[in-house]
């Protein structure tokens, strides 16, 4: 493997080895030129970029968009849904009714095949301005990616706070809902004043190498001064928090089993922060809907031999584990979804990939969502694969700023919905960067293949993360102990 070459994140559950082969800029290259954005898409990322640089986003200059009192919130139910499941989410519309003004406090339905800018125009908004009596700020999809895209769900959440709800029952639905109802309303809550870091490192493995090194230690340690450049505190020593970290040899299936079913007496994390490969299955494997996505631990042992020992799936977390009120970031291949075809890896000749029979949402988020014993407020991850590559692109040196600064906001208490906000500018500033590098009119510098390679990668890193969970919760940081 050349040192150039791009480590796709993710095994294969049935071989033990990468899900894909490592590919190189010439090949990204190649890749990336043979898939040009609409040009009315690059339009309007480019305008959104800038409305990017406005303190108030695109809202109006006197809505504060950590306010959702002020931004507005609504559930977006698909046409046709059942009864069952409008009553299910009601404890969440109620308690949302309770703090946000009628008039920016709405039940909205999406209808198939509607585009972003489809919908949005039904409801008297075009791209660009937020218009929170019309379409609030803060979005809580229902139900899942056969229902509402996820291409809906990635390009509305590049100007709104967009969240997805998706089980397979009512009563799951029922769960959360009543559990952010009642963690909202407590007197006190059992979560500790703490993140958890884990993140596995592999030998001979540069994707997790990386991702440990680049990642997870600078999160949980600081970043040293360098240069002309000061010191950076870790985020945890910033906001107050106490922190633990289970790195490498440390960051074993027990170790997050027990952050997971923490023993009595012993409060769950906050926040957790985990950083590993995600598990893949092929299309119609059995093993590819419950456990796609599953964390593989430091447990394993190294390419061609993989088993359930090595991986933590949703069946594995008990009843009795204590997961209330968490707000959980994982960085994994399929963390949070897999879609039906493979976003980036089209073969030109052939068209895209199939890689599922259907999309679908991760079961290990959404047992965390669902959980009988208290569900975890949201959950952060991505759909597709996470691109450990943009953690480190080539001659820029570690580019972590969006982690810690999601972390930094959720930490402060901000809904977790703004807090991705840094997500959404990166992918429409490298989209524009993109389009621009492979438009041979553009009058901009032509970018070398290293670096459109590198700005191709960072670019789907960014484009991909979801919010699984309703986007204005926030954690309670005046009560956590």
């Amino acid at each position: 493997m050349n040192e150039d070459d791009i480590v796709l994140n993710g095994i294969n559950g049935a071989t033990g080895e990468y899900l894909v082969p490592p590919i190189t800029p010439a090949q990204a290259v190649n890749i990336a030129s043979g898939r040009p954005a609409e040009s009315t898409l690059t339009t309007w990322l480019r305008a959104i970029a800038s409305v990017f640089k406005r303190p108030k986003l695109g809202l109006p200059m006197d809505v504060d968009p950590v306010n959702p009192a002020r931004a507005g919130w609504a559930l977006v139910l698909p046409a046709g849904a059942p009864p069952e499941l409008r009553a299910a989410v009601q404890p969440l519309i109620d308690r949302r009714k309770s703090v946000v003004p009628p008039d920016r406090c709405k039940v909205l339905e999406y209808r198939p095949g509607e585009t972003m800018k489809k919908w949005l125009a039904r409801y008297g908004v075009a791209p660009g301005t937020v218009t929170p009596t019309k379409v609030p700020y803060y979005v809580t999809l229902v139900g899942g990616p056969t229902e509402i895209p996820f291409d809906f769900q990635y390009l509305l959440d590049v100007e709104y706070a967009v969240g997805r709800l998706c089980f397979d029952a009512p009563e799951q639905y029922r769960r959360y809902a009543e559990s952010v109802a009642a963690y909202e309303t407590a007197s006190s809550v059992k979560n500790a004043k703490e993140v958890t870091y884990w993140g596995p490192r592999h030998a001979a493995d540069r994707s997790t190498q990386m991702s440990a090194d680049s990642l997870i230690r600078p999160l949980m340690e600081g970043v040293p001064a360098a240069g002309d450049q000061p010191a950076e505190a870790s985020v945890a020593t910033e906001k107050g928090f106490r922190s633990t970290c289970f790195r490498a040899a440390d960051a074993t299936k027990a170790k997050l089993l027990e952050t997971l079913h923490p023993t009595t007496g012993t409060a769950p994390p906050a926040v957790l922060f985990t950083a590993s490969h995600g598990m893949g299955w092929p299309k119609d494997d059995p093993r590819q809907r419950p456990a796609q996505g599953a964390l593989l631990a430091q447990d394993w042992a190294g390419f061609g031999q993989v088993t359930p020992a090595h991986y933590l799936t949703a069946a594995e977390i008990e009843d009795g584990a204590n997961v209330g009120g968490i707000v959980a970031f994982l960085f994994a291949c399929y963390g949070a979804g897999t879609p039906a075809t493979d976003a980036f890896l089209t073969d030109r000749g052939r068209g895209p990939v199939d890689i599922a029979s259907a999309p679908f949402v991760a079961a290990l988020p959404q047992r965390l969502l669902s959980h009988p014993n208290g569900a975890a407020l949201a959950v952060l991850g991505h759909v597709e694969r996470a691109w450990g590559y943009s953690i480190r692109p080539t001659g820029a040196g570690t580019q972590i700023g969006q982690f810690r600064d999601f972390l930094a906001r959720v930490m402060s208490g901000q809904p977790v919905g703004h807090a991705t906000k840094n997500f959404s500018e990166r992918y429409a500033v490298l989209s524009t960067a993109l389009a621009s590098a492979l438009d041979e009119s553009s009058k901009e510098p032509k970018l070398s293949p290293q670096e459109i390679a590198a700005t191709w990668v960072e670019r789907n890193d960014a484009q991909n993360y979801v919010i699984l969970g309703d986007p204005a919760v926030k954690l309670r940081t005046d009560l956590l102990k």
